[in-house]
């Protein structure tokens, strides 16, 4: 099965980052890249055929001015411009995200709550996840999410071992509330209000 295109560019950027060790620099031009593409206003620009490449490429260089994105990630940008690739911008972050993640060894969790959790409870998840996953590398995303009642749940990557557990547990409890196995992530919600 051939790669999508985003995990194709991804792929390559993460190792050409990987040997400039520019890994950490990417990743935070790709997240502040990834603040103002989803603007339905900027991806109409970007995506407009009746704009010219170089008007597009002016208001790529004022906006790595206006962020500080290193060259490596303008010079990406001006690619997919001129491969008229720009479009699969947000999924090539996505994808880099995985990348870079697996090449560091970081995990990630996102946490969602009823309103904005402060910076020590933020740093408390933290330490929780990284005792977790015995992952010395962890990055907290947040999202509000107003449907929750009360407090927060934590969506993250199973370690393998928990994965191989739960799977005996469902053998054992089928029939019962824990029957999707393909939903770890609501598991762990389960797993870890129950202790």
């Amino acid at each position: 099965m051939a790669d999508s295109p985003a995990s194709s560019y991804a792929s390559a950027i993460a190792e050409v980052d990987k040997s400039n060790n520019t890994l950490d620099a990417t990743i935070d031009d790709l997240e502040k890249v990834e603040t103002f593409f989803p603007n339905s206003s900027v991806q109409s620009f970007f995506i407009n055929p009746t704009i010219s490449d170089e008007k597009k490429l002016e208001v790529i260089k004022d906006i790595a001015a206006a962020f500080d994105l290193q060259i490596y990630t303008v010079n990406f940008l001006s690619i997919l411009i001129d491969m008229r690739r720009i479009d699969f911008i947000g999924e090539i972050v996505k994808e880099f995200e995985f990348c870079f993640n697996a090449i560091t060894g970081r995990e990630v969790a996102l946490v969602s709550s009823v309103v904005k959790l402060e910076s020590q409870h933020l740093a408390q998840i933290a330490k929780t996840v990284q005792r977790l996953t015995a992952s010395k590398n962890v990055r907290i995303k947040t999202a509000i999410d107003p449907s929750l009642v009360a407090g927060f749940t934590i969506r993250m990557r199973l370690p393998l071992s928990w994965t191989s557990q739960l799977s005996r547990l469902l053998e054992v409890r089928s029939g019962s509330l824990f029957f999707d196995y393909a939903c770890p992530f609501f598991l762990f919600r389960l797993l870890v209000s129950n202790l």
